[in-house]
């Protein structure tokens, strides 16, 4: 028989630390898993835009690639 002693290697899950976050409605505490503030009653949603995050060159770089297919698109069928 094993003893507790043997599984102290094993991290202790009931442990974790969950994360939060501000709610963008009300700025209160949330937890990141929640769906819907305790408080306010705003439901979370993840930031789902594109550009969010992104530099300026980069959307810049993307709107001239999108560019420049156009016009080879438009060379080509020609």
């Amino acid at each position: 028989m094993h003893s507790d002693d043997d599984f102290d290697d094993y991290p202790d899950d009931s442990d974790d630390a969950t994360e939060t976050v501000p709610c963008p409605e009300c700025g209160a505490e949330v937890y990141e898993d929640a769906e819907q503030c305790p408080r306010c009653g705003n439901y979370i949603t993840p930031e789902t835009r594109i550009w969010t995050g992104k530099p300026l060159w980069w959307i810049i770089l993307g709107i001239l690639g999108v560019l420049a297919t156009i016009v080879v698109l438009i060379r080509y069928a020609n």
